[in-house]
């Protein structure tokens, strides 16, 4: 005896319901997960987030230009659906509650997967910010370019803003350094080898040096901190 056939609907998620017709439940299965798994949305979004948080602590992957214009044209794409289906749904007022539960349900899957792709795109903006603020009070400045290299161009611009704020606001306080540790030192000079070239007569708060590569000196904290930050001194403890 052959089996009966079943339809099924899949998905309404336009202006097309899509039908499926199948002569035994497992095939039915397993073609509608199929089909569901093609069309799940957030996932682009979800990858973004997942960049960042298997990142280390306090550290920055590359601005993910592709996939973050990826998502946008997906909420782009939920927006156009969206309006279609609730016009669709004023012009029409059909009388059909099986039409009128799949437009409904529908619009709902479009509404509810755009603002979860908005919720993420903040999030990967914010959390991103929190990092590039952090860094503005270890750079002061200027970025390395191994960490510049990583970063949008709006990022970029918001760092050397940030930046330039902090620096305003130590200015007015009679150039108050607010980046220096808040324990204070045992002693105001610390023992540094220099692992750059930096130069030969360099002006420093107290003295000229010879900032020249594998140098051992005593200089002032004030003076060397830029300098370990950017990777170009290394304090010695011993």
């Amino acid at each position: 005896m052959s089996k009966p056939k079943h339809n099924f609907v899949v998905s309404q998620l336009g202006h097309e319901t899509k039908i499926y017709k199948f002569y035994d439940h497992e095939q039915c299965t397993s073609q509608l997960r199929d089909y569901l798994n093609s069309k799940m949305y957030g996932r682009k979004a979800s990858q973004l987030l997942k960049e960042f948080v298997n990142s280390e602590s306090g550290q920055l992957t590359g601005f993910n230009n592709d996939v973050f214009a990826e998502v946008i044209e997906e909420c782009n794409g939920h927006v156009l659906q969206l309006e279609a289906l609730l016009r669709k749904k004023q012009v029409e007022g059909s009388s059909d509650q099986t039409s009128k539960n799949a437009d409904h349900f529908g619009a709902l899957i479009h509404h509810l997967s755009f603002v979860r792709n908005k919720r993420c795109l903040m999030a990967y903006v914010y959390n991103r910010a929190e990092v590039i603020q952090n860094l503005g009070w270890t750079f002061k400045r200027d970025l390395p370019d191994a960490i510049k290299e990583k970063l949008s161009s709006s990022e970029k611009e918001y760092f050397e803003k940030h930046s330039a704020t902090l620096q305003s606001y130590m200015s007015d306080l009679n150039d108050l350094d607010l980046a220096i540790d808040m324990v204070p030192p045992k002693d105001p000079y610390i023992k540094v080898r220099v692992l750059e070239e930096i130069g030969n007569e360099v002006v420093l708060s107290d003295q000229v040096a010879n900032l020249a590569m594998h140098a051992i000196l005593f200089l002032k904290r004030n003076d060397a901190e830029s300098y370990i930050s950017q990777g170009k001194m290394e304090e010695l403890t011993s």
